[in-house]
């Protein structure tokens, strides 16, 4: 269950640390004061989706962070399949801060987690009722996620779900081999067509490149020769000028001369004459350079004819030679596949007959499963309706048998009807908002005992319900309370006299700063509250008596039960 929830700079909350009780929890408050932001709060530190506008206007960040107490369950194997532990008292923290920069991070027992992992562990951990979701059962396709939240075995769905995908891609894979004889011969004259102008050009990677430099080459050889003429005449000299060669090799020599009187000169002769040697190499190989530079003017007609041919074959099958190679392949594994499509769609077919029958076989197993569930889903629902002050209601679940998806081949959708001698009828049509309201809590309640999460929030589950209605409302999430945590964010006193920790939420102001505050109140304050809730601001003896006398009786009712 969760122990303590601690806010720091989200919305109009500064600081609040709210240390929640086991058994029924409320929070009350006049509207706008806050209640909304501690589920905001609650909501981001369990991994959902949020926003740094939630930052408080000034701070440049908002942290919020929760404790828990875990028993072994769920929870604590999914924890540990993260790669996380609970402490040794039990305990576990979950930690998030988000900046103004939009990035957040957050801590599983102080350690660095992903948004992910806190989702996956949050969702373990508590289940919130929004105001929003009774308004969920307005969509029929929303209703079988119910039912099945009864205990549908999770391997029967797996291994249908495997069955079904299954044949879906063997039925596309048929469907696509599947091709009249007309059309596959035209399939096969054009790859064929294709594949052999592709094969007669006999392609090579980077063969187009390499015709490039070659053409360029050629194309430029006067000058690349002239440039070799004349750095060999720098290097080798003409008539006129003895060139580099001579002049280093002349340097040389004089320095052997000089020798004979300096010998720190023999050093510097030796180098000179090594370059001279080098410098006679590279004349010599200027001369190998030149020999490239000959050819016969036909080459260059061959090498643009080549770059021509790659050119136009290129408008049709690829940008470069390495694409239409791709391509060829691409064009030699789909005639293969059209000349045993024959033999494939046999294949195919057989394959797609077998999962077939295994998702039917499937799917029949989970609509026996889901009639047995819906009976006793039916009854348990209309139990809880009956004490929730809907006497005469009639609650039905119909099934409709479709084609196969990904739940099975049922069509589930729940019928009602709120008046004695009238037909059910969908529930999109006849339920107001209180009595969606109510048809919530009952699901809530009998799924209640099917999972092991230790928090449910109920987010003003008492929308459209006053009177003796929300009394009834208010004893049900007691109830439920008796073997899980509740906590439950009310505008009535009918419910929140039946708390077993009740909470204050209210806004001040300070400074023209807007601070909110949450109080967890004693009796007095719990009299004080109830007599607001039930008068406004104008708190008289008679109100106060009101709220001590609700007090009372609720406290009586739990001592009787």
């Amino acid at each position: 269950m969760l122990t303590q929830l601690y806010i720091e700079n989200i919305a109009v909350i500064e600081k609040a640390r709210i240390e929640f009780g086991a058994g029924f929890n409320v929070l009350t408050g006049e509207t706008g004061a806050g209640k909304s932001i501690v589920i905001d709060s609650i909501n981001a530190v369990l991994g959902e989706r949020t926003s740094r506008e939630l930052i408080r206007t000034g701070a440049d960040h908002a942290l919020v962070s929760a404790v828990f107490e875990l028993k072994d369950g769920s929870a604590v194997q999914k924890l540990e399949e993260s790669g996380y532990s609970v402490e040794e008292d039990g305990t576990l923290i979950l930690q998030r801060e988000i900046s103004s920069d939009g990035k957040s991070s957050c801590r599983i027992n102080a350690r660095p987690a992903t948004v992910s992992a806190l989702k996956g562990i949050g969702s373990m951990l508590i289940n919130i009722h929004g105001q929003h979701e009774s308004y969920g059962l307005l969509s029929p396709e929303l209703h079988i996620a119910y039912l099945d939240s009864m205990g549908l075995p999770e391997a029967l769905l797996k291994r249908y779900r495997e069955a079904f995908h299954s044949m879906q891609n063997m039925k596309a894979s048929l469907d696509s081999s599947k091709m009249d004889q007309s059309q596959k011969a035209r399939q096969i004259d054009l790859l064929t067509y294709q594949i052999n102008e592709l094969e007669s050009a006999n392609l090579h990677p980077g063969e187009q490149e390499d015709l490039n430099r070659q053409k360029n080459l050629y194309r430029n050889s006067e000058r690349v020769a002239q440039a070799i003429s004349q750095a060999k005449t720098a290097l080798s000299g003409d008539e006129e000028t003895a060139g580099a060669v001579s002049a280093v090799s002349d340097a040389a020599d004089a320095l052997n001369t000089a020798e004979n009187y300096l010998p720190e000169l023999h050093g510097l002769a030796e180098r000179l004459q090594a370059i001279s040697y080098d410098l006679e190499d590279c004349s010599d190989e200027m001369r190998n350079f030149s020999s490239l530079l000959e050819y016969d003017p036909s080459e260059l007609d061959e090498i643009e004819a080549r770059l021509d041919l790659i050119y136009r074959l290129s408008l049709k099958y690829g940008g470069s030679v390495d694409e239409m190679l791709e391509y060829l392949e691409k064009c030699r594994q789909e005639l293969n596949a059209i000349q045993l499509s024959d033999e494939n769609a046999e294949k195919f077919r057989k394959e797609y007959q077998k999962y077939r029958l295994q998702a039917e076989s499937l799917a029949t197993e989970l609509s026996e499963w889901r009639a047995g569930a819906a009976d006793l889903f039916t009854q348990k629902v209309k139990e809880e309706l009956r004490f929730l002050n809907m006497p005469n209601v009639l609650f039905e679940i119909r099934r409709e048998q479709v084609p196969m998806n990904e739940t099975g081949c049922d069509r589930i959708e729940f019928y009602l009807s709120t008046n004695a001698g009238e037909p059910a009828k969908p529930i999109a049509k006849v339920a107001s908002g209180g009595e969606l309201s109510r048809i919530m809590l009952a699901i809530k309640t009998v799924l209640a005992g099917r999972d092991d999460i230790g928090t449910l929030i109920f987010d003003e589950v008492d929308t459209g319900v006053s009177g003796s209605a929300a009394q009834k409302v208010g004893l049900k999430l007691r109830e439920v309370s008796g073997n899980r945590q509740v906590i439950c964010v009310t505008h009535l006193a009918q419910i929140a006299a039946l708390a077993d920790t009740h909470f204050l939420i209210r806004k001040q102001v300070r400074n023209q700063r807007t601070f909110t505050q949450v109080d967890r109140l004693d009796r007095e304050g719990r009299r004080q509250e109830l007599a607001r809730i039930m008068g406004g601001e104008q708190i008289t003896p008679l109100m106060l008596q009101n709220a001590e006398e609700m007090l009372r009786m609720a406290q009586n009712d739990s001592s009787g039960s």
